[in-house]
């Protein structure tokens, strides 16, 4: 199937962005003030409203349109170019001469996005928390 006739399946897209961004539906669901079961909806969907898509983009951490123009058949190609031999000198072993990135630094990208997810999440609990307590004092 080509470009031309592959469905641009939004939905779809997103569960892949979210699984290689190592998000759960859970997460996704908590951080759109939502249920799981409404995110598995929203990721069979081939459609989704714009302000939606712009919310589930912001949550992570990517644009609306890279998910609207996102293709996991790129992402794979760009991932294989790492196995062929541009890491390895004569003598079989490992050389990252021609990496274009630092791996620590990706992975201290990730380590601060899961920090801001993490502080987002406690500061929602902590307005919940807010919200029954003050609840709670009225019906005292």
């Amino acid at each position: 199937m080509n470009a031309a006739t592959k469905p641009n399946h939004i939905g779809r897209k997103i569960s892949r962005i979210r699984e290689l961004r190592g998000m759960k539906q859970e997460t996704l669901a908590t951080e759109m003030g939502m249920s799981q079961q409404a995110v598995s909806a929203m990721e069979n969907r081939e459609t989704i409203e714009k302000s939606v898509l712009e919310q589930v983009a912001k949550i992570l951490g990517v644009t609306s349109e890279a998910i609207e123009n996102f293709d996991e058949e790129r992402v794979i190609n760009y991932f294989n170019t790492f196995n062929d031999n541009s890491f390895s000198n004569s003598n079989g072993t490992f050389s990252a001469s021609n990496c274009t990135f630092n791996p620590l630094d990706k992975l201290v990208e990730a380590y601060e996005e899961n920090k801001k997810l993490y502080e987002r999440l406690l500061e929602a609990e902590r307005e919940k928390n807010d919200y029954l307590e003050r609840a709670l004092r009225k019906s005292n």
